[in-house]
């Protein structure tokens, strides 16, 4: 093998380790430190599943994060709401004048960059395009593992898929806290105390089975604002394949037309 062969060869398989290296860290990213993810099924279609994750989401999370890229009146169009049900369940802001925001503006909170990062130590993200970056796996497995963690200080939780994070538990009086479950476990003669789980420590106003089902709900509408014309794109590509088989129909047939002669 000439010296030349061997050099491309060399190069090629560096390209495919360093490939290989940055799509296993991504995973291992997504995937939350190695944390195995549960898988919600959700529904982007159900208008009233997004209803019900749209009211989870401004009045637990708007008061912190905000998800600009969306507007009000996208979002009343999309899940199937009139503009009055919007203003007066949805939309909880004013603007500088004092007067309610309108149904046409984004979906901004009234927390400034510079509070938000005084009030937590970094400014709490803009969550339209989070199901897009973390995945619904990610949201939904994050929204069930936060725990008690005394070590914490003021924010007084962790959270299993994302350790350290700055936001409080805002769901705690529907699930309840959980508590940490650890186990010691021996390796090389050296024995380490390795939490194993969650348990549940003070019951919630909602059964476990209730905040899954709201959890799923907020999933789904977070995945919804990550992608809202998804279903209309899906809809447009059902018709543009069933255009397309049809149109190879008539292309083979006027192609055995073209050629029935020629056969002969």
């Amino acid at each position: 093998m000439s010296a030349l062969t061997m050099s491309t060869l060399r190069k090629a398989q560096s390209i495919v380790l360093i490939v290989a290296s940055t799509v296993a860290g991504s995973a291992l990213a997504a995937g939350g430190g190695g944390v195995a993810l549960e898988t919600p099924i959700i529904d982007t279609g159900n208008q009233k599943s997004l209803q019900r994750g749209a009211q989870v989401f401004v009045n637990h999370c708007m008061g912190c994060h905000t998800a600009d890229y969306h507007r009000y009146s996208r979002m009343a169009k999309d899940l199937g709401l009139s503009e009055e049900e919007t203003l007066e369940n949805f939309v909880f802001t004013t603007d500088k004048s004092g007067e309610q925001t309108k149904v046409g503006s984004l979906m901004a909170n009234a927390m400034t960059t510079d509070y938000g990062r005084q009030a937590f130590g970094v400014v709490p993200p803009n969550l339209a395009l989070t199901a897009r970056s973390r995945g619904a796996d990610w949201i939904y497995t994050y929204m069930k593992t936060f725990y008690l963690d005394e070590e914490r200080g003021g924010v007084g939780v962790n959270n299993v898929v994302y350790p350290g994070a700055a936001m409080p538990h805002v769901l705690w009086e529907y699930q309840g806290w959980q508590k940490p479950v650890y186990e010691v476990q021996e390796q090389d003669g050296v024995e380490t105390k390795v939490m194993v789980g969650l348990e549940q420590a003070t019951e919630g106003t909602m059964s476990p089975e209730e905040y899954d089902a709201m959890v799923t709900d907020l999933t789904a509408f977070l995945a919804y604002l990550s992608d809202p014309i998804k279903q209309q794109r899906q809809r447009i590509g059902f018709w543009v394949m069933l255009f397309l088989f049809g149109m190879a129909i008539l292309t083979w047939f006027l192609k055995q037309e073209y050629w029935k002669d020629i056969r002969k």
